[in-house]
Formats: C-alpha cells, sequence, structure tokens
C-alpha cells in the first residue's frame, strides 16, 4: 500500500515543484517536509491541509490515497474490493455484485 510520503513525492513530481517551494507554499520547513516523505513524521491535520492545498489535491487523497476525482475513483474501488474480498461474507459479495449490476439492495 501507498504511504502518504510517496504520494506527496509523487504529487511533487508531477506538479513540477520541490521540496523547497512545497514547504513555502504550506508555511512548513523543507525538513519537516523531508521528515513527511521519508515517513518518519506525520503533519498535524492544520499543516496537512496546507500541504493538500499546496499540491492541489485533498488531505483525504494524502493520508488515504482516496482519489480527487471520478476516474480514479474505479481503480480505488477495484483495490478496496481486491484487498479485502477474501473477508467478505457470501452475502456482502453478492451485495457489491448487485451495486454492480444496477439493482437495488433494499
Amino acid at each position: 500500500m501507498e504511504a502518504m510520503g510517496e504520494r506527496i513525492k509523487e504529487l511533487l513530481e508531477k506538479r513540477g515543484i520541490t521540496q523547497r517551494d512545497l514547504a513555502e507554499k504550506s508555511g512548513c520547513t523543507e525538513a519537516a517536509i523531508s521528515h513527511y516523505i521519508k515517513g518518519d513524521r506525520t503533519p498535524r491535520a492544520s499543516v496537512l491541509t496546507k500541504i493538500a492545498i499546496a499540491l492541489d489535491t485533498t488531505s483525504d487523497y494524502l493520508m488515504e490515497g482516496i482519489p480527487v476525482d471520478v476516474k480514479d475513483e474505479l481503480g480505488y474501488a477495484k483495490k478496496l474490493i481486491a484487498r479485502n474480498v477474501s473477508q467478505m461474507s457470501k452475502a456482502e459479495k453478492t451485495e457489491i455484485l448487485n451495486i454492480l449490476m444496477g439493482g437495488d439492495d433494499e
């Protein structure tokens, strides 16, 4: 599973900005950003929000990998199901199939 630091690093590369740029935009020190990327530390909620804004994403994406746009949601849903399918009951699997087939589960 991808960690928050990896997601930050990926977004830095995608946006073409440096750790220093992110530090300036988010009001953190460059050292703090480095620790977040390495996974040594986790930012407080207020700092996480500033980092997310600076990276044009959401805190949910940084912390949990929850996609920002609809196109990525399908991939996220597939990962969640694949990760948990062995622990799901037959009824839960049937419920997912019903949702996928457009059926009403109520």
